[in-house]
């Protein structure tokens, strides 16, 4: 779904001549954060790499390079993304900044070789010889954690690509259950991060605490010292029927995370997000509780629960 720019459509009902738009981002001043036990400092917003499909192979390549003069320092990526497509826009975009920037991209495959096939496709896709960090891509189901420990499963692609410089830090994602990072951190002195969704409608999904990844996996991650990156900030654009964009993004940031990977498909929607990080400052208690509770009221279960994200396991 894509992300409607939120500044200038605020008050669209009034009128949009009564909108200015607001002035451009400065350059810079976007806060940065430790990724856990890496010593490693990123931009607190990183540009997301799973929206590309929606826009052109230029218009890509555009957001990506704004992003980058903007400041931001903290590029995701999938190979999945697009089928491989989202990896060649950073590898139209990034090479003359390459060395300036924190590189990720993610596997799902669970063999030691077709993982180490899919990290060769990504390198030759981004036209770079390492990325900083190598993610285990969707780890969603404990099956799965069993075939990556076993013999000749994916860790062995991933350590050995780490003892090769071919990727410097190794983590996971895992959008469905928050039980599984449980599970996967159980072997957290294997990894570097963790990939999560967290957002403003997280605790409101059921009575069980088992399903919210923020009262189960983020305490699990930051108990065991590793960088945790917060996705679905907007909740693929839902939370924005009832929560406007700068909250949803002040809540996500509020929480111990790193960063939070945002899925721009258009230079306005970077730059609002960009000025939302240059001016954030932390939630208090009592305003977060308050958007909590906003989002557990929902009456009719538009903006919580299954409805919203259909991701988590049923």
């Amino acid at each position: 779904m894509r992300r409607r720019t939120f500044f200038g459509t605020a008050f669209a009902g009034i009128g949009s001549a009564a909108v200015a738009r607001p002035a451009k981002p400065k350059v810079g001043d976007i806060p940065m954060r430790t990724l856990g036990r890496t010593g490693v400092k990123l931009t607190c917003i990183g540009m997301g790499g799973a929206r590309f499909h929606l826009i052109s192979m230029e218009e890509g390549v555009a957001v990506v390079r704004r992003a980058y003069d903007l400041g931001i320092n903290y590029f995701d990526m999938a190979h999945s993304y697009a089928d491989g497509h989202a990896e060649e826009v950073y590898g139209n975009a990034i090479p003359p900044f390459r060395k300036d920037i924190f590189l990720t991209t993610k596997s799902g495959k669970r063999t030691k070789g077709e993982a180490e096939e899919e990290l060769n496709l990504s390198l030759k896709a981004m036209r770079t010889d390492h990325v900083d960090l190598w993610q285990m891509h969707g780890v969603n189901h404990m099956q799965e954690v069993e075939q990556i420990f076993a013999p000749g499963g994916a860790i062995e692609a991933f350590e050995a690509a780490k003892k090769a410089g071919k990727c410097r830090f190794i983590g996971y994602s895992n959008c469905r259950d928050p039980q599984v990072h449980v599970a996967m951190l159980k072997h957290a002195e294997r990894f570097d991060t963790a990939l999560m969704p967290l957002h403003v409608a997280d605790t409101s999904y059921s009575d069980s605490p088992a399903m919210s990844f923020i009262q189960t996996a983020l305490p699990a991650a930051i108990e065991r010292g590793v960088g945790i990156f917060g996705i679905k900030v907007f909740g693929n654009a839902f939370l924005l029927r009832t929560f406007s964009a700068p909250d949803c993004l002040r809540y996500s940031l509020s929480l111990p995370v790193t960063a939070c990977p945002l899925g721009f498909n258009t230079i306005g929607q970077l730059e609002d997000d960009v000025r939302v990080a240059q001016n954030f400052k932390p939630l208090t208690a009592e305003e977060k509780k308050a958007l909590e509770t906003r989002a557990g009221a929902d009456t009719f279960d538009v903006i919580k629960g299954p409805a919203l994200e259909y991701w988590k396991t049923r």
